[in-house]
């Protein structure tokens, strides 16, 4: 079994910034990915951003330039730095874990993400 929690959503003023984490435990395999969703009312979940234990990053083109992903694999967490934040950004933000090849696939909790003036 492996837990994913999310952590460090809130509030926030368009331009502002905010990071998220994501924290994996139990029975987590040596190689894996991270993805950050979100999903906001009405709205189909997106992929927003991926890393592999290596440090490989992906990001959607709307977040390109003002989201960056770090991970630390000694803690077995992710960080989803976000800068430059919109109102389209609101979301319930979504960490999912990917691995032993697909054999394992967890979801955390959903942290809230609300950019508003």
């Amino acid at each position: 079994q492996v837990q994913v929690v999310e952590s460090g959503g809130g509030l926030v003023q368009p331009g502002g910034s905010l990071r998220l984490s994501c924290a994996v435990s139990g029975s987590i395999s040596e190689i894996y990915l991270i993805t950050w969703y979100r999903q906001a009312p009405g709205k189909q979940r997106e992929l927003v951003a991926t890393i592999t234990t290596g440090g490989s990053t992906n990001y959607l083109d709307s977040v390109k330039g003002r989201f960056t992903l770090s991970r630390d694999n000694a803690k077995n967490t992710v960080y989803l730095q976000m800068n430059s934040l919109k109102p389209e950004d609101t979301a319930v933000y979504y960490c999912n874990y990917y691995g032993d090849y697909g054999a394992d696939n967890y979801w955390g909790q959903g942290t809230q993400v609300t950019v508003s003036s």
